[in-house]
């Protein structure tokens, strides 16, 4: 049997030769994509990168904390106005507007969770409803921040090196999601990360074993906050334009369905949920160019209901795959991961 016979064992990045060579041809192949894809394609990674790192903050949250917060889109455009107004009013250099942008989402996020101390299930979901709904709503009135007009990303300038393309871009961004991933898939394996796991079994048990509830949760907040504002940040030199109405409640449940999508409770279901569901909600934006599908759906449209209608479509799509995942694989995609793996090795039995 292969014991573990250290702590650090559960922090090591390849615990096996097959994860290591698997890691080596991802890696190989993110870094060709670039050149080989198309430069719509490269902004879709980019989009999909972005959203990795807020689900899997997200996830920190309420899949191992158990905590619900339906405000992350706030948080998002915390730190998208942020990292834009720190470094066209502060003249802050952009890898250090970045993580500062994300530090002050952290710690507004840290006061939101306060409230989570008393609250508990949909009293909490509204509660930080109601934050991402007020943070979009003030930052709409403050003139710094463009108002309604919204605002242009400055040019981005690292050392002598310009960005100017998704491909530039590309290269910043992946980086630091995988960093990110790292991170997180490490506070989990740490004292930290059980704390959370313990709130999220049995809060009373876990405070009567001495685990501090106050500063576990509010922590469990301000790190799923930090890296929704880092993504945020992110998000604001890919669209290069930002402005309130792009961080509304629907940009909140979509993150929240993209964890429940990828699996409660796991690093590479996030990873995975973020993925397909970012990818998806780029492409059911123009449902009706899509060949044949769309064509369909056109002639349904003008059949039965309005054209109008069609931009609606993602939302029932989504709907449709949450509901799918709910009814047979509640675990998500990770579950059904789970069972393909177990399947393989149990095989031909």
């Amino acid at each position: 049997m292969d014991r573990k016979r250290d702590y650090y064992e559960d922090v090591q990045i390849f615990t096996s030769g097959t994860i290591v060579f698997w890691s080596g041809v991802l890696i190989l192949l993110l870094s060709i994509f670039p050149f080989i894809a198309k430069n719509y394609y490269v902004y879709v990674a980019n989009f999909m990168a972005i959203n990795v790192i807020v689900v899997v903050g997200l996830n920190i949250l309420v899949g191992y904390t158990g905590q619900i917060s339906m405000g992350h889109a706030g948080f998002f455009a915390i730190g998208a106005y942020g990292t834009i107004a720190l470094m066209t009013h502060a003249h802050f250099p952009f890898l250090l507007a970045l993580p500062c942008a994300g530090l002050v989402a952290a710690l507004l996020g840290f006061l939101l969770g306060l409230p989570a101390l008393r609250l508990e299930g949909p009293y909490l979901a509204i509660a930080t409803l109601g934050f991402g709904i007020t943070a979009t709503q003030i930052i709409g009135k403050i003139k710094m921040f463009g108002e309604r007009q919204g605002l242009h990303a400055p040019d981005l300038t690292i050392g002598s090196w310009h960005i100017e393309t998704d491909k530039d871009f590309y290269f910043i961004l992946i980086p630091i999601t995988f960093f990110l991933v790292l991170v997180a898939r490490n506070i989990i394996k740490t004292k930290v990360g059980r704390a959370f796991i313990s709130i999220r079994d049995a809060d009373i048990a876990a405070s009567t074993m001495g685990v501090n509830l106050t500063l576990y949760k509010t922590l469990a907040f301000a790190v799923s906050a930090f890296y929704a504002g880092v993504g945020g940040g992110l998000y604001a030199f890919v669209l290069r334009f930002i402005e309130p109405e792009l961080f509304s409640m629907f940009m909140s449940v979509m993150f929240l369905t993209m964890v429940v999508v990828g699996g409660l409770g796991s690093i590479m279901g996030s990873v995975a949920g973020a993925c397909l569901l970012g990818f998806l909600d780029l492409q059911l934006r123009n449902i009706l160019e899509i060949p044949y599908v769309g064509d369909w759906i056109r002639a349904l449209s003008e059949s039965y209901f309005t054209l109008t209608g069609v931009s609606n479509i993602q939302l029932i799509v989504f709907g449709l795959i949450l509901i799918i995942i709910m009814l047979f694989e509640p675990l998500g995609i990770f579950g059904i991961w789970i069972r393909f793996k177990k399947y393989w090795m149990t095989w031909p039995f």
